[in-house]
């Protein structure tokens, strides 16, 4: 699949005009509409819909990272990352991660690109409905699947979206208003793809009846519907073909990107000065000493501080922000320091660089040489490392003016640890306390028991790893809801899911503004820089050029 995308692109070009803008038709260029009435017709329009996974396309708005599929600046909105590098460096981000939100901010074409995804979707859907005979259920099936995870993302981001319909596509009809959720439409979409789509696909990266699923059962947990969202993800757990890949490092290496826990993945590959498949997103930011670029999305205090144990492997669900992991703020690399001795989870380091621990090969994180914000701005000591690929894994190291960017590394849109995080949300909803427990205790097993990470002498841990899953009953909901929704946030960080957790257990505003307060212990400008979180903010302002371009369509959210 990702040598497919890198072959097509030359004719997929030539299909899909330069500019696909959110009210513009796909014009078609030097290939006829005869010529795309069959099968191979087909594969090439699908194959444009799955190259917008990753955000980019020509002549869009922005820089290429912006609308990136990974949603890696929308975790610097939240208390698991900052945006990192120097403050000046990327200032629209810097705004919006200090809750400074205009509708002009070029970030926004987040909606462009989603909206591309959808226009792309709805060509393969509108081509397919136009030829006569054959079998394109599959193929249909699939540009549904796609259509629904795109619409998904814009409903997930900005709330009040239009839906636009393979007929509104077949007559230029793009000018829909935004009165409301689109989740019916969404549904419907996942819905056919479980229907007509394989429980298996002979090429990776296609989506599958069991993705579906495990689509919709998200889609209905940002619904708040529990009891809908449960059998899916019992069909998927109990039947599907998923399970925890071993290593936990495997879901972010070379080797296991494809194994058994991806649901879906972004699959991003490498190659020459430009690849159109290489990651463009969240890359930016290896080590600086290293020749590379950039130092951006830099982990939080906050989050390096969740990773703390309380000497029985469980995590301190209520206090563990009462101390702090200690950290090199302001040190250079010259100065002495000793690492935090106090029991850590160890899947925090494979999450956060940290200064003393081995760095994705590259060697022991030497902390402030590495790090290219300074003590005056406002992104911390930490360095990200799932999105970094490793040094000895030269198939997903990626080249371009910056050293590293069009990295290889996939990005997991969901893997199956989620799938049982969620799981395990829904039955503490329903009542199954115990089986909530289950699920997240699968999830810590394979923490526990997964290879620690090793000092410099490669002989010890490098690190007081002490992780243990849940022996007690679980009895008090809202106590096994904080443990799950902690959990979550353990196994999820730095993947983009921080936000939206937070925006649809309704606590986003409480949680981020006491998480700026907390931050300043370690970066006294952020707290003094950093503006609150409103309640409004738990949807992105609409992009006021696409307000502009609806000719009065599609209004503005609330406080915007």
């Amino acid at each position: 699949m990702k040598k497919r995308f890198f072959y097509y692109l030359t004719i997929i070009a030539l299909v899909f005009a330069c500019n696909d803008e959110f009210s513009e038709v796909p014009a078609i260029g030097a290939l006829s509409d005869a010529t795309l009435l069959n099968e191979t017709g087909v594969d090439l329009l699908l194959v444009g819909a799955y190259s917008t996974l990753d955000g980019i396309r020509n002549n869009a708005p922005g820089a290429e990272w912006n609308g990136s599929g990974d949603n890696w600046w929308l975790d610097a909105i939240s208390d698991d990352a900052h945006k990192g590098s120097t403050d000046g460096d990327q200032a629209d981000l810097y705004l919006l991660e200090i809750y400074d939100w205009t509708a002009g901010n070029p970030y926004l074409t987040m909606w462009d690109s989603r909206y591309a995804g959808v226009n792309r979707a709805n060509a393969v859907i509108d081509l397919i409905s136009k030829i006569e005979g054959g079998d394109f259920n599959s193929k249909l099936a699939e540009a549904r699947f796609l259509r629904g995870h795109y619409n998904f993302e814009l409903q997930k981001m900005f709330g009040n979206v239009s839906y636009i319909s393979e007929e509104n596509f077949a007559n230029t009809e793009f000018n829909q208003p935004n009165t409301g959720p689109i989740w019916e439409q969404i549904e419907a979409d996942f819905q056919f793809a479980i229907d007509n789509l394989p429980p298996s696909q002979a090429e990776i990266g296609r989506p599958t009846s069991w993705t579906a699923k495990a689509f919709l059962g998200k889609a209905h947990m940002f619904q708040q519907e529990f009891g809908a969202a449960l059998p899916l993800f019992t069909d998927v757990i109990n039947n599907g073909p998923y399970s925890l890949n071993p290593e936990f490092l495997a879901n972010f290496s070379l080797a296991g990107e494809n194994g058994s826990e991806p649901v879906f993945s972004i699959q991003f590959t490498p190659g020459g000065s430009i690849s159109w498949n290489g990651n463009q997103g969240g890359t930016l930011n290896f080590p600086n000493a290293l020749g590379f670029c950039c130092g951006f999305y830099q982990p939080t205090q906050d989050l390096v501080n969740a990773y703390q144990t309380d000497g029985t492997g469980l995590p301190l669900l209520d206090t563990f922000n009462q101390t702090d992991v200690t950290n090199d703020q302001e040190l250079t690399s010259a100065d002495p320091f000793t690492p935090h001795t106090g029991p850590l989870d160890p899947r925090l380091d494979y999450t956060a660089g940290r200064r003393g621990i081995e760095y994705n090969g590259y060697g022991i994180n030497p902390g402030q040489d590495w790090v290219r914000a300074t003590d005056a701005d406002i992104s911390g000591p930490y360095l990200p490392k799932k999105n970094v690929y490793q040094a000895s894994e030269t198939g997903n190291q990626g080249t371009g003016p910056w050293g590293q960017q069009f990295s290889g590394v996939n990005y997991h849109i969901m893997r199956y640890a989620d799938v049982l995080l969620m799981a395990a949300e829904a039955e503490v909803e329903v009542g199954s306390l115990e089986t909530a427990r289950g699920y997240v205790n699968e999830v810590r097993n394979r923490a526990k028991n997964m290879t620690y990470l090793q000092d410099a002498s490669g002989t010890a841990d490098a690190a007081n790893y002490q992780i243990e899953p849940y022996t007690a009953a679980w009895t008090d909901a809202a106590v096994a809801r904080k443990a799950v929704r902690f959990e979550r946030r353990l196994e999820l960080a730095m993947e983009g899911h921080r936000l939206f957790d937070l925006r649809r257990w309704g606590v986003a505003a409480s949680v981020l503004n006491a998480y700026v307060q907390n931050e300043a212990r370690t970066i006294p400008n952020f707290g003094q820089k950093a503006g609150t979180y409103m309640p409004n903010m738990d949807l992105l302002p609409i992009p006021i050029n696409a307000i502009d371009l609806s000719g009065g369509a599609i209004v503005q959210n609330p406080g915007f």
